[in-house]
C-alpha cells in the first residue's frame, strides 16, 4: 500500500525516495529471477540488475539505521514507515533466495550486490542465443551503468569540449585550468577503456564484438550515443582525437624529446602556463619532478621547449632573449645527469643550432649539413655535456647575427 509522501519523508528524511526505488527495483527483479525464462529476462535488463547491485550497500546501511532508529523511538509497528522497511527487507530476502538459486552453489557469495553482479557474469558466459546480431550481443555486454563506462564518457567529454573547437595555428587549444582537466581525463581514459575492451574479450569468446567494435571507433560519432555500444564509440573516437592532437602539440614544443604516456599529463600543465601570456612572453613556470618523471627528465623537458622557442622567429612583444639564455642554461644543468636516446638527440638537436646559427652568411634554406663546417673547434662530437653545448649554442647565437 503507498503511503503518503509527507508523512514518508517526516520519518525517514532522506532516505524516503531511496527506499520507495528500491521497492519497484526488488519487486521487478524477484519477477525476472523467478521466471521460467531467467536468463532471457535478465539479459534484456542488465542496467536494472547493476542499478540494484550498486545501491545494495547503501540500502543495507539505511535499513540499518532506521531499525535502530525505530527500536529507539519506539515506532508502532502499524506505521507507514516501518511497514516501507519491513516490505523492502521481505524483497531483498526474496530476491537474495532467487538469485542464490540461480548460482552454482559453489559460486554463491555471501552479499546480495555481489551475487547479482555474480549472475550477471553466469548470464554472459553463457553466450548469446542462436541467431543473436552482433550489435545486440554488444548492447548486452556493455550496459550504460557500468562504472567504467561512465568513466571513459566522464573523460571524452572533457576531450570533445576541448578539441572541438577552433583554435588559433600554432597556439594551444587549452587554457590552464583545462589542462588540468586532461591532465586528470587522460589516465581515466586510458583505465577505463581498457578495461571495458577486457570486458569484450571475457564474456565474448568468438571475439566479433570487440572486432566489430574496434572498427567502428575511429569513426566520428554522427549522433548522440544511447546504447552501451554507442557510448564506448563515442569515448573511443574522442579519447584518439586527444591523443592525436597531443602528440602533435608536442611534438612542436618538446621535439626531439619524446616524453611517454604517463609524462603526457603532466606536461600539460605547465606547457599552458609557460604559453598563458597574452603577450607572448613565457611566463616563469618551473617544471616539477613529480611522480612520472625525476628532477633531470623535467630539466631535460624544459631544455628541449627553450631550445625549440629560441630555434623559432623571435616572438611578438616584451621579450628578453638573455632571459631565455638563461633559462636553457639552468635546464641544461638539471637535465646534466640524464643519458639515453631523447639526450642524444638533445645535443644532436644543440649542435645542428650551433651550425646554423654559426654560419650567418649561408642562408637557412641553403644549409647543408653535409657541407657545413663547424664553427668553433672546441664544438664536436667530443663534447657531451648539455650546458657546455648551451654555451657554445649562445656564442654562435651571438657571432651569426
Amino acid at each position: 500500500m503507498a503511503t503518503h509522501p509527507d508523512n514518508l519523508r517526516a520519518r525517514l528524511e532522506d532516505r524516503a525516495d531511496l527506499l520507495e526505488a528500491t521497492r519497484l527495483r526488488y519487486r521487478a527483479l524477484r519477477g525476472m529471477l523467478e521466471a521460467f525464462f531467467w536468463k532471457d529476462r535478465v539479459r534484456a535488463h542488465f542496467e536494472l540488475l547493476r542499478e540494484v547491485a550498486q545501491a545494495q550497500p547503501e540500502v543495507d546501511a539505511a535499513l540499518a539505521a532506521l531499525k535502530r532508529r525505530a527500536a529507539a523511538e519506539g515506532w508502532p509497528h502499524h506505521a507507514a514507515p516501518v511497514k516501507l522497511m519491513a516490505e523492502v527487507e521481505r524483497l531483498r530476502e526474496a530476491v537474495r533466495h532467487a538469485a542464490l538459486k540461480r548460482l552454482p552453489e559453489a559460486q554463491r557469495p555471501a552479499t546480495l550486490g555481489e551475487a547479482l553482479l555474480k549472475l550477471e557474469e553466469v548470464v554472459l558466459e553463457a553466450g548469446p542465443l542462436l541467431g543473436r546480431r552482433t550489435w545486440a550481443r554488444a548492447v548486452e555486454l556493455l550496459p550504460r551503468n557500468l562504472p567504467e563506462l561512465r568513466a571513459a564518457c566522464a573523460a571524452a567529454e572533457v576531450f570533445e569540449r576541448v578539441f572541438k573547437r577552433p583554435a588559433p595555428p600554432g597556439a594551444l587549444p587549452f587554457t590552464v585550468a583545462e589542462a588540468d582537466e586532461l591532465r586528470r581525463a587522460l589516465p581515466l581514459a586510458e583505465s577505463a577503456l581498457a578495461a571495458l575492451w577486457r570486458r569484450l574479450e571475457h564474456f565474448d569468446t568468438s571475439g566479433r564484438v570487440k572486432e566489430f567494435l574496434e572498427r567502428r571507433a575511429p569513426r566520428a560519432p554522427l549522433q548522440v550515443p544511447r546504447s552501451g555500444p554507442e557510448l564506448l564509440l563515442h569515448a573511443a573516437f574522442w579519447s584518439g582525437v586527444a591523443r592525436a592532437r597531443l602528440r602533435a602539440l608536442l611534438e612542436a614544443r618538446l621535439a626531439p624529446v619524446v616524453p611517454g604516456e604517463s609524462e603526457v599529463p603532466e606536461l600539460l600543465v605547465w606547457l599552458a602556463r609557460r604559453e598563458g601570456s597574452a603577450q607572448g612572453e613565457p611566463r616563469e613556470a618551473k617544471l616539477e619532478a613529480c611522480d612520472a618523471f625525476g628532477e633531470g627528465r623535467a630539466g631535460l623537458f624544459a631544455l628541449a621547449a627553450e631550445l625549440a622557442a629560441l630555434s623559432r622567429e623571435r616572438p611578438s612583444g616584451a621579450w628578453n632573449e638573455e632571459a631565455a639564455w638563461v633559462r636553457l642554461w639552468s635546464a641544461a644543468q638539471r637535465a646534466r645527469g640524464e643519458e639515453g636516446a631523447d639526450v642524444e638527440r638533445l645535443r644532436d638537436a644543440l649542435r645542428l643550432f650551433i651550425l646554423l646559427r654559426g654560419q650567418a652568411q649561408t642562408p637557412a634554406r641553403l644549409f647543408s649539413p653535409a657541407r657545413a663546417k663547424p664553427p668553433a673547434a672546441d664544438v664536436g662530437a667530443d663534447v657531451k655535456d648539455l650546458a657546455a653545448l648551451v654555451h657554445a649554442a649562445r656564442t654562435a647565437a651571438s657571432r651569426g647575427r
